[in-house]
């Protein structure tokens, strides 16, 4: 059964995207990464949000251009209430995330789901869908934007770490989320 990853990027100041979702900085910080690279093909789909499957791509005008760290190709499921007609070519529109992660999951298999996108993860937290975090930890500070986490009002919610790892451009923890 496939498992339930949220996995970015930030900067050490907590962003995972600039001001107005700018994700260019981004690019500077895909260097070398084992523990990204072999994640690759251990991603049976993908769930992503309307912004994130609409926004900006680090790897824009480059041939690595809408592919998961450039490498990454399969089933995307997209959580919007304006789907595209018709939609692109290997993705699905969901209008709730539990439909999202159910569908999402049954296409992964044994592999994980990735969360791609703040809104989507934090819909997933707070229901109880997130089995695993991995957050990816850049030398840089942004000073605004789209925050990994914003839970205004949420409640805590315990992680048991993993992993981690240190890579030229970035460190990684991964954790696994503690249920009640």
């Amino acid at each position: 059964m496939a498992k339930v990853l949220y996995s970015a990027t930030m900067s050490l100041d907590g962003f995972m995207a600039g001001p107005s979702g700018d994700m260019s900085w981004l690019a500077d910080y895909l260097g070398p990464n084992e523990l990204a690279e072999s994640l690759v093909d251990q991603i049976g789909a993908l769930l992503v949000g309307r912004r994130t499957f609409e926004g900006d791509d680090p790897n824009r005008g480059t041939e690595k251009e809408g592919a998961l760290e450039g490498a990454w190709h399969g089933p995307q499921f997209v959580l919007t209430h304006r789907p595209t007609v018709p939609p692109p070519p290997g993705t699905t529109f969901v209008t709730d995330v539990a439909s999202g992660v159910a569908a999402a999951s049954a296409a992964a298999g044994d592999k994980y789901v990735n969360i791609l996108g703040a809104e989507v993860a934090r819909q997933a937290l707070a229901e109880g869908l997130v089995d695993e975090i991995l957050v990816f930890i850049a030398p840089l500070l942004l000073g605004d934007g789209t925050r990994l986490f914003a839970w205004p009002g949420g409640a805590k919610m315990r992680l048991e770490r993993l992993s981690q790892s240190e890579f030229p451009l970035a460190t990684g923890i991964w954790y696994r989320v503690i249920r009640p």
